[in-house]
């Protein structure tokens, strides 16, 4: 077994619990009664942060929820990763359905079930720990890391353009992992290196301002529904 290997089997408990931690914060992003809880769950990462050795640690506020940024730079001519992930979660509804409760983690079956567990706080917390650990074995790391830790990812992330406009500089890297994507199994590893992302938009289509008979005007007269349906159609095409 490697000294890696090792370690980080001698300190699964220790690493486990810590995660529990991080997972009974309900930092849900879109219910305004967990503002608090936001800012507890940003404390918690940058005391993690700041504990395993990172520099530049910081709280940034926004007009919404504090984004996390921190470093560690002193590896010369080397790469610099950008990890990003974020530490809000998704609302609980329906919660007759949890077997145990979101916020109090359960292992079952050698998997933890909490919200958050997988959407992003236990990604996320991975690659802390990774950090952590190649930090206590070699006191330096193999490339140059930034961390971007935002809390409004699964409300659209509004404030993160403006953070990302705002700091070029700080946030220049050569590489950056998103620390909020699926595994095939375990033990294979797997790389998504394309995401789609979403988009919303309203469409109102106007014809005729009354409604005709269609015996005598269906077909010669545009009907909104069926131009909808062209319209949408031409989204996709038969490799999309």
């Amino acid at each position: 077994m490697s000294q890696l290997s090792e370690m980080l089997s001698n300190n699964h408990d220790q690493n486990i619990e810590e995660l529990k931690e991080l997972l009974r914060i309900p930092s849900i992003s879109s219910l305004s009664e967990h503002k608090e809880d936001i800012q507890k769950a940003a404390s918690w990462i940058t005391n993690k942060l700041e504990r395993i050795g990172l520099e530049h640690v910081e709280i940034v506020q926004t007009k919404g929820h504090p984004i996390i940024y921190a470093d560690w730079l002193h590896q010369e001519n080397a790469p610099t990763v950008l990890v990003y992930g974020h530490y809000d979660v998704q609302p609980v509804d329906p919660i007759h359905l949890w077997e145990t409760p979101p916020f109090e983690p359960t292992i079952r079956d050698e998997k933890i079930f909490a919200r958050g567990a997988t959407d992003d706080k236990g990604q996320t917390f991975l690659h802390i720990k990774s950090v952590e650990t190649l930090l206590k074995l070699e006191g330096r790391l193999p490339v140059n890391v930034k961390f971007c830790i935002e809390g409004e990812e699964e409300i659209g992330s509004p404030h993160l353009p403006q953070f990302l406009s705002e700091n070029k500089e700080k946030l220049a890297c050569d590489v950056a992992v998103i620390s909020d994507s699926d595994m095939w199994e375990r033990g294979v590893p797997a790389i998504t290196y394309s995401l789609r992302g979403l988009c919303a938009l309203e469409i109102s289509l106007k014809t005729a301002n009354s409604d005709l008979h269609s015996g005598m005007f269906g077909g010669g007269v545009q009907n909104a529904n069926h131009l909808l349906i062209q319209l949408l159609s031409t989204l996709h095409d038969s490799k999309w």
